[in-house]
């Protein structure tokens, strides 16, 4: 357990709409396993309090950990993000997104030894911040509420004034080769580019056999 880190949670956010692809992107397999069972797989080994965001709670029950859906009916990354610091017990949660399938725990070790003093830790990727794989404090939990409340849900806008620690290219690069953390599928090209043959064939197979319902197995 000397590898778990102190006072974080994992929360992994399965939410958003899903539109352009036919199946839900957790349960896409990569090598053989579905990215939720991998994500978890990862978190487990790091956190202590490992959870599950999402508004299909049947899809992700049978996983073993807690499920929350969102506090308020506002379909936003931000309410998942506020909703997983409301339910979390720790001061920290560490938040990823459902659909990335190569999630690095070395980087994420990292990005928790950056905390001191800061509201959250974030990367930078080719000038781009990186919301969605990143370390939030409970310190934000009033301003956030008010930002969602006031449809002011952009979070790159949101963490502009606030005290952010920022983790750059060159950082996670000499941790993460490749960056291979912020691959996200989004989209059938995501599922072609970086999915295994094998994978692959088993994603059209289920994707054109049940359309938009993923019967899980």
């Amino acid at each position: 357990m000397s590898s778990i880190l102190k006072n974080c949670t994992s929360a992994i956010l399965a939410g958003g709409e899903n539109i352009r692809l036919p199946v839900s992107k957790a349960f896409i397999e990569v090598d053989g396993v579905k990215i939720i069972e991998r994500s978890l797989k990862v978190m487990k080994n790091l956190f202590k309090e490992v959870f599950i965001i999402t508004n299909q709670p049947e899809a992700y029950v049978y996983l073993g950990v807690p499920l929350f859906g969102d506090i308020y009916n506002i379909q936003s990354p931000m309410t998942g993000i506020f909703t997983s610091l409301l339910n979390s017990s720790n001061q920290w949660v560490f938040i990823s997104a459902c659909d990335m399938p190569f999630i690095n725990a070395h980087l994420i070790t990292y990005m928790a030894s950056k905390r001191n003093n800061f509201d959250a830790v974030v990367p930078i990727l080719k000038s781009k911040i990186e919301p969605l794989f990143a370390f939030y404090s409970k310190q934000l939990l009033a301003s956030m509420e008010k930002a969602i409340l006031t449809d002011k849900r952009g979070l790159q806008n949101f963490l502009n004034n606030k005290r952010i620690q920022h983790i750059e290219t060159k950082e996670i690069k000499k941790i993460d080769l490749g960056a291979k953390s912020f691959i996200n599928l989004n989209t059938p090209e995501d599922i072609d580019y970086y999915l295994q043959p094998k994978d692959k064939i088993k994603f059209k197979r289920k994707a054109g056999r049940r359309g938009k319902c993923l019967v899980l197995e």
